[in-house]
């Protein structure tokens, strides 16, 4: 069917949305599902979620066109998941310098290349204090490997990040690997704190930071569906509404610092998990929520 949508423009958007959350946010998780969702006029969202197989937690990734001014400058709607502190990413916007210098770095001939990036593992000068989880030995790289991209990314004599970020065989350790050379030899910073925030809204199946509360996530489902059926009808009251709570907290999380104890919340989210039918996948269940069949509702 013929849309009138530029297929390739949109190819590249879904593409890089998930190249950069599985590559430039060094946060432990890889990403494993992948929604690229698009409308009749070309607006699209991204919802996609990584694993991190060593702690078997998650974080989710969400992705509004509206909202995409750079794909590399804060692209993000918002990141969900357990806010690990201070993290390498490629994505914040204070980090146009490292991109830069990785992008000049890749114009050098490979051999060079190589020899920089080996002396900051192999040189007893050079001093490379970072913690545990990134930490990068020699025997991590795959020198024939790292030596192939690095000379396709030389032949290709790339001017954007985002080009480069597209060439086959350039994964997490291989930006890891070129944001270190920007890091340790340019002085370019490439950690910033993780944008990642607990969801508080509807908890998390495996209990963290708190149990799913089923009426409170049927409730926001119910107000959601009949905020899409009315704008349907040319009602978009509820829709509008909806979008002023967005930008009210948009507005409270820039311009105050609201006082709140994370841990007191975890605490009490947990205390009233009971009341609102908290439910975890490690609960034996007959699917019965006060002697009714529990079935969960849908928004379409």
């Amino acid at each position: 069917m013929k849309t009138g949508l530029d297929g390739d423009k949109l190819i590249r958007c879904s593409k890089l949305s998930a190249k950069i959350d599985n590559t430039c946010i060094d946060d432990g998780c890889q990403i494993y599902l992948h929604n690229f969702i698009l409308t009749e006029d070309g607006k699209w969202a991204v919802v996609q979620q990584g694993m991190n197989t060593m702690n078997a937690t998650a974080r989710r990734y969400h992705w509004l066109s509206e909202n995409v001014k750079s794909f590399l400058d804060n692209p993000h709607s918002a990141i969900v998941g357990a806010n690990k502190g201070e993290i390498l990413n490629l994505s914040d916007s204070r980090s146009e310098h490292a991109r830069d210098v990785i992008i000049e770095f890749l114009s050098l001939h490979p051999d060079k290349q190589i020899k920089e990036i080996q002396s900051l593992f192999l040189h007893s000068d050079r001093n490379l204090y970072m913690p545990s989880r990134h930490n990068v030995m020699p025997e991590d790289l795959n020198s024939k490997r790292m030596g192939s991209v690095l000379a396709l990314a030389y032949e290709k004599q790339f001017k954007d990040f985002t080009d480069m970020l597209l060439l086959n065989g350039i994964g997490p350790r291989t930006v890891q690997s070129l944001a270190l050379v920007s890091e340790v030899i340019y002085g370019a910073p490439v950690r910033f704190s993780d944008p990642a925030r607990f969801s508080f809204a509807h908890g998390g199946k495996d209990g963290h930071p708190a149990p799913v509360p089923i009426k409170v996530y049927d409730e926001s489902i119910s107000v959601l569906k009949q905020a899409v059926n009315s704008a349907k009808i040319g009602n978009s009251d509820k829709l509008n509404a909806l979008k002023k709570l967005s930008k009210i907290a948009y507005h409270i999380e820039n311009n105050y610092e609201p006082d709140a104890d994370i841990n007191k919340l975890i605490v009490h989210e947990r205390k009233i998990s009971k009341s609102l039918g908290g439910r975890t996948v490690f609960d034996k269940t007959d699917d019965k929520v006060d002697g009714k069949i529990d079935v969960q509702l849908k928004l379409f």
